[in-house]
């Protein structure tokens, strides 16, 4: 029989590797999705007993390996406990929906109290390298016996998440994923002299799709080639048609050779 204590703190990985103060999963976001596949598969329906699972998963029911699978999927939201067993939440049974998948996946990486505040600190901006980064986590509550193994399965989630989709080194939602589950970033009010211009409004009045492109934007005179400006291009051709309507889908951008336009000062 699994306890709620192994499911949430198997074979005592606190103890052994020192207390975080904040939560994190000890297994990524796909190891936490065959979880949810697997209760699916198993009985055609949201629940199921433990052994069942487990012998889906190829795994004993006392094994750390099934308790660490177990207590991820609960912090990712997607499973519940019910009697003798698990079921699926709403979420998980999402994740394990091709039609709700991509959104399910993006709201399960932000339910991680630890994920949560990595996007907040960073959304939208340039990640920094993997020392800075565990600093950052150890700074944020992980023990820093643990903070090398937790930004391995943050980056791994996040992956499968869909946040390194359009640059894999910044995080920024996935197109078509809501923005409902993800918080909202409340920057201080710049001078008036500096918000931007074109009938008064500045970033903020920007649909959150929008302002995550422009983040990806590379710095002027900055190197940027033509495959990756394309590449560019076709996300905003993507995002235009998920909130603006009218005809316009299936717009499909391309590289190709072309004359520059003068820059300014150039004649």
């Amino acid at each position: 029989m699994v306890t709620e204590a192994e499911v949430l703190h198997p074979e005592g990985e606190d103890e052994k590797q020192g207390r975080s103060t904040i939560e994190f999963p000890y297994m990524n976001l796909n190891d936490a999705i065959a979880v949810a596949q697997g209760i699916r598969d198993t009985t055609g329906s949201g629940s199921c007993q433990h052994d069942q699972l487990a012998a889906k998963l190829t795994l004993s029911p006392k094994s750390s390996g099934y308790r660490m699978r177990l207590s991820a999927a609960r912090l990712f939201g997607l499973i519940e406990s019910a009697s003798g067993g698990v079921k699926l939440t709403d979420l998980g049974h999402g994740v394990v929906d091709s039609a709700r998948s991509r959104e399910s996946r993006a709201q399960s990486f932000l339910r991680v109290p630890l994920f949560l505040k990595l996007y907040e600190n960073n959304r939208g901006k340039q990640l920094p390298p993997p020392a800075a980064l565990e600093r950052e986590m150890e700074e944020l509550g992980v023990a820093p016996k643990q903070k090398e193994r937790a930004r391995q399965i943050f980056q791994r989630s996040a992956e499968t998440a869909g946040f390194f989709e359009m640059d894999r080194t910044r995080l920024i939602m996935p197109v078509g994923a809501a923005e409902t589950q993800a918080p909202v970033v409340v920057e201080p009010p710049e001078p008036e002299g500096k918000r931007g211009g074109g009938g008064g409004g500045g970033d903020e009045e920007l649909h959150p799709f929008i302002q995550g492109l422009l983040k990806t934007l590379p710095e002027p005179e900055s190197e940027w080639d033509a495959k990756d400006r394309a590449k560019w291009l076709q996300t905003a051709a993507n995002i235009f048609d998920l909130i603006y309507k009218g005809e316009g889908g299936g717009i499909v951008v391309t590289s190709a050779r072309a004359e520059r336009s003068p820059r300014p000062g150039e004649h």
